[in-house]
């Protein structure tokens, strides 16, 4: 079955990075384009960022362009969110999702909190 497992989040302070990953099993993970979403408390999820089962095309949300980085690994399995400049604004829990067919498949997600 398919399987979706990121990790990398935590607290962060306001200009500080992160790198979020998310492990693919259970699908030819290699034939499928994969996206990262966020939710903050009280708000719907937003696309955060697209990558092409590739690798060579990437789209991103506008608040995030220019200081987020999408990119994967096709030998790992393996999807990647660099995040540089955060902001407290960017505070959400942090989901990776693959389309297959008319089926989505969700991680469990993982927490980013931009404080000082």
């Amino acid at each position: 079955q398919v399987q979706l497992v990121e990790s990398g989040g935590g607290l962060v302070q306001p200009g500080g990075s992160l790198r979020l990953s998310c492990a693919a099993s259970g699908f030819t993970f290699s034939g499928y384009p994969m996206s990262w979403y966020r939710q903050a408390p009280g708000k719907e999820r937003e696309l955060v960022a697209t990558i092409s089962s590739a690798g060579g095309i990437t789209s991103y949300g506008d608040a995030m362009k220019g200081r987020f980085t999408i990119s994967r690994d096709n030998a790992k399995s393996t999807v990647y969110l660099q995040m540089a400049s955060l902001e407290p604004e960017d505070t959400a829990v942090y989901y990776c999702k693959v389309r297959r067919g008319p089926n989505e498949y969700w991680g469990q997600g993982t927490q980013v909190t931009v404080s000082s």
